[in-house]
């Protein structure tokens, strides 16, 4: 039976949205297109955002899959998921002016591996083949990095000398999962190295921390955020183990099923770290249009932290790309 109008309520989660890293990204496309004007060249999607790239698109910026695919003396940005060092040449060979975008907490799991790599560590990395970020910090140190794409990889994997071991992680999963696979890895490894501090995301943690405390009193949990957005993908999961009998993810409003409200009193709301505030809203807006008026907050944590600018912003990069680009005539 469908509840009363006047029993609904929506959990609304707090940390939710944007994180410092995804912040730091899209201001710097935006800026950069005002400062260099269209267009911007971003390698992968900035953000793992719909929405977000979509506008972005409207504004001048163009995606693209690989740096060849940058016409020589354009500028390119490196997405918030970071790069391998191979792309970064690519890019020097393409004579292409660059803007480095990447997460500084991501750039500190690409620092972690390379210090480990140097003194010739096996690099346990946690983390989802094919992801981006996990790509990018594979890059730093092929030779020493082995993937482990959940507990029931441990198996299987095999190191030089136990006594030499270290686990890094991908900063977007949750951190449940990442603790059961480190568990495994330390029964199978008893030397295993921690890194110096914990790689997953202070974002991460604080919007699955939120999901935890809602999602034991939400009968139903939305979570707005993309399908290739592994910390949105993440929190649906969260939701259904903290007790909610069903959770699901969408890009906007309009793809809530309204069945999905049949008999629910309590609906949480949450979104990834790559999703704007206006989406929220609008499910928000949705709910309260069919009867879940009474918006309570879910506050897990405080966040004050920001990242400055990439560097290169505050540099003239339009010049430097004609620079190499005259280089290039001279060399030839």
């Amino acid at each position: 039976m469908t509840a009363t109008t006047g029993s609904r309520r929506v959990l609304l989660a707090a940390p939710r949205g944007y994180c410092a890293g995804v912040d730091r990204a899209v201001i710097a496309v935006e800026k950069a297109l005002e400062q260099y004007g269209a267009p911007i060249y971003v390698r992968h999607e900035i953000v793992h955002n719909k929405y977000v790239v979509q506008t972005l698109e409207r504004k001048g910026a163009v995606f693209v899959e690989q740096t060849e695919e940058v016409p020589e003396g354009a500028i390119v940005m490196f997405s918030a998921h970071g790069v391998a060092p191979t792309v970064h040449e690519e890019a020097e060979r393409g004579r292409l002016a660059t803007i480095d975008a990447t997460c500084p907490l991501v750039t500190k799991v690409h620092k972690e591996a390379i210090r480990y790599a140097n003194d010739d560590f096996d690099i346990l990395l946690i983390g989802h083949e094919g992801h981006e970020e996990v790509i990018g910090t594979s890059g730093e140190a092929p030779d020493h990095i082995t993937l482990v794409d959940g507990p029931e990889d441990v198996a299987k994997v095999e190191v030089r000398d136990p006594s030499k071991v270290v686990w890094l992680s991908q900063t977007t999963l949750s951190v449940d999962e990442t603790m059961e696979t480190v568990d495994a890895l330390k029964t199978k490894f008893p030397g295993l190295v921690s890194p110096p501090s914990d790689d997953i995301c202070y974002a991460t943690q604080n919007r699955q921390l939120a999901v935890k405390q809602m999602g034991a009193e939400s009968e139903l949990v939305i979570v707005v955020g993309s399908r290739n957005s592994s910390n949105s993908v993440r929190l649906v999961e969260v939701a259904k183990l903290a007790g909610a009998k069903d959770a699901y993810l969408v890009d906007f409003a309009s793809e809530i099923d309204e069945a999905w409200l049949d008999g629910v009193t309590t609906v949480g709301v949450t979104s990834g770290a790559s999703v704007p505030d206006v989406l929220v809203e609008e499910v928000l807006e949705y709910l309260s249009q069919r009867g879940y008026a009474d918006v309570e907050i879910v506050k897990a944590a405080e966040e004050s932290i920001t990242f400055s600018l990439p560097k290169e912003l505050r540099r003239d990069l339009r010049a430097e790309a004609a620079a190499l680009m005259q280089g290039s005539r001279v060399e030839k």
